[in-house]
């Protein structure tokens, strides 16, 4: 039993240190391309959300949401990499990839722009977002990351 807990650990965690790896690489690299924007994935927005993800690409409102997204992508990228405050993580992670899901959901009967792949009903989007759900449920942080040190700062600090 010990030694299964230890592959699923080690396997939980190499999920979370490759998921954090895309986050953060997606998220600097939109923070350093001053021609980035989310207006096009935006504006192709179709299924039943389309209103909510058009209302969002107004000159008001597209600076924020660019600026959001990429610090969405910037703490779940240093939570999931670092393995620390990796719950936090797992959940703008899961919202973050809800609304990207949404804005071009794989449904039958839509079109699929702006997209890369050919989807049908579950997507990148969705399974990296379930993988989300299973990283907020086994948070390895403890066992292998800098909340590893943390836990065990605290530790020797009460005694």
């Amino acid at each position: 039993m010990n030694q299964n807990q230890n592959k699923l650990k080690a396997s939980v965690t190499l999920l979370r240190i490759f998921i954090g790896w895309h986050f953060l690489f997606e998220g600097v690299v939109k923070m350093y391309n001053p021609e980035w924007t989310s207006f096009g994935y935006l504006a192709t927005a179709q299924g039943p959300f389309e209103w909510f993800f058009t209302m969002l690409i107004g000159d008001a409102t597209i600076g924020w949401v660019d600026t959001l997204n990429i610090i969405a992508l910037m703490v779940v990228g240093v939570t999931f990499t670092l393995g620390i405050f990796e719950r936090l993580g797992a959940i703008v992670g899961i919202g973050l990839l809800a609304l990207y899901f949404f804005a071009h959901p794989p449904f039958p009967g839509l079109t699929q722009m702006n997209v890369e792949g050919n989807y049908w009903i579950i997507n990148k989007n969705l399974i990296e977002l379930v993988a989300c759900i299973v990283i907020y449920q086994l948070p390895t942080g403890a066992y292998f990351g800098l909340d590893y040190l943390r836990k065990n700062k605290l530790k020797t600090q009460e005694q």
